[in-house]
């Protein structure tokens, strides 16, 4: 089975713990090389996040997991890449 080399997922979280201390937990995963973590939306009591993952081999069950734990929950996947190359999206006429 192909591995999953880029997974972006928008996830609901506390204001604690921080946006940095998500992107190191999640970091430290198994065959994640990268974490790039934006904050989308943020109001009295939660925030919202866009977190871009790559790396050869993202388990995104582990990742879902983790971002349980942290108290936070994955909302959607809004990008899955599998395969040898991470291939970009390209802009058609209907875009």
């Amino acid at each position: 089975m192909a591995a999953v080399r880029r997974l972006v997922i928008d996830v609901l979280k506390p204001h604690d713990p921080s946006s940095v201390q998500v992107a190191r937990t999640v970091a430290d995963l198994p065959g994640i090389d990268g974490v790039n973590v934006t904050l989308v939306e943020t109001d009295r009591e939660v925030q919202t996040l866009k977190l871009t993952i790559e790396g050869p081999d993202v388990d995104h069950e582990a990742v879902e997991t983790t971002v349980d734990e942290l108290g936070g929950s994955v909302h959607s996947v809004d990008q899955v890449v599998c395969g040898e190359l991470v291939v970009e999206g390209v802009e058609t006429p209907q875009d």
